[in-house]
């Protein structure tokens, strides 16, 4: 049985619909350029702004609202259109209202429609895309 669906203010991009990253943080925050340098990677907008969550089969799946799917907000230059992806499972959260001060930091969650979700601090990190994209492809191993 699904947790019912909770509405966060986050972005949501994912390499596939099955390694989805949610990113968290106050407005302001970088939420929607943390995206653009994923999908500069590669990676596909899920949503921009505002996400639907939602636990299903054990996992959390991430979705955009009718009303902003394709669009996400380039700081200075207007509303992009984009690519997107219907719906990812997310694996990863972000949270970029908090700085990392650990070098190796305690493996920490978060709980999102009643599922833990690994997470991570991020706030003024410079390689903080790259790492992103990187824990999507591999995971953390320690």
């Amino acid at each position: 049985m699904s947790e019912p669906d909770a509405w966060v203010h986050a972005g949501a991009v994912a390499l596939d619909a099955d390694r989805g990253v949610l990113i968290l943080g106050p407005s302001g925050a970088g939420k929607s350029a943390l995206a653009l340098r994923l999908m500069a990677f590669g990676a596909v907008l899920v949503s921009d702004d505002r996400v639907r969550l939602s636990a299903e089969a054990g996992a959390l799946i991430a979705r955009a609202p009718g009303t902003i799917r394709g669009r996400i907000e380039a700081r200075g230059l207007g509303i992009l259109g984009a690519g997107t992806l219907a719906q990812a499972r997310i694996v990863l959260a972000v949270d970029l209202s908090l700085p990392e001060a650990e070098r190796l930091p305690p493996h920490r969650v978060c709980h999102l429609c009643g599922l833990a979700v690994p997470l991570v601090h991020g706030a003024g990190c410079d390689h903080l895309d790259v790492a992103v994209l990187q824990w999507l492809k591999g995971g953390r191993l320690a």
